[in-house]
């Protein structure tokens, strides 16, 4: 997600919603529009490419229907979200759109929506009693998954590259990181360094 769009007004509903290009991509935030990046960077698409591949055959015949963007989700009148990666439990909620909260969303933090996914789309979340959120950071390469509890999200676990995800809500739900980070990581590997100190030294006498 970009920063918030230029406006003429300062409030936008769901009508107001449907109304806009179909090639545009727009997210609302309590009646506020924020300009999506028209195509993600390569590692983003490789990341969702990657989770989705695996979660799918996790989900496929079960109650719990795997979606991925560009899908609307409606969870009020005032704010709509496209998550990168969902997961919808009812299917009541499955309309051309997901009207209200999925069971679990996913988020691929991109250059310059770090502060949206982590702090307004966290509380916006919490908010609507999504259960289970993960923040996934391509480079350095991890997944940060929160669990909510009563109204607010507490810090379940984290995963780096080298591990195998978890998850609180999906227990069986086993996911290799190092073949979902394998591009970001060939994209980054002139930035990776090893930090070595060299053996202390200690005075005596």
């Amino acid at each position: 997600m970009a920063q918030p769009a230029l406006k003429m007004d300062d409030h936008y509903t769901w009508d107001d919603y449907l109304t806009w290009p179909e090639g545009e991509r727009w997210e609302l935030v309590g009646g506020s529009a924020y300009a999506m990046a028209p195509s993600p960077v390569s590692e983003h698409q490789d990341i969702s490419g990657e989770l989705q591949s695996r979660m799918h055959p996790f989900f496929k015949g079960k109650k719990c229907k795997l979606m991925t963007a560009p899908m609307d989700v409606r969870l009020s009148d005032e704010d709509v979200v496209q998550p990168d990666l969902l997961v919808v439990c009812n299917p009541a909620q499955i309309h051309r759109h997901i009207e209200g909260p999925p069971t679990l969303v996913v988020e691929i933090v991109s250059p310059g929506s770090a502060r949206i996914d982590r702090v307004v789309k966290t509380e916006l979340y919490a908010r609507f009693g999504i259960k289970e959120y993960w923040i996934v950071t391509p480079f350095p390469c991890m997944v940060e998954i929160f669990w909510l509890q009563g109204d607010r999200y507490v810090f379940w676990k984290g995963f780096s590259h080298e591990d195998v995800l978890t998850s609180p809500g999906f227990p069986d739900l086993r996911i290799d990181l190092a073949t979902v980070f394998e591009f970001a990581l060939q994209q980054h590997a002139g930035e990776l360094k090893v930090a070595k100190e060299g053996p202390a030294h200690y005075r005596t006498g």
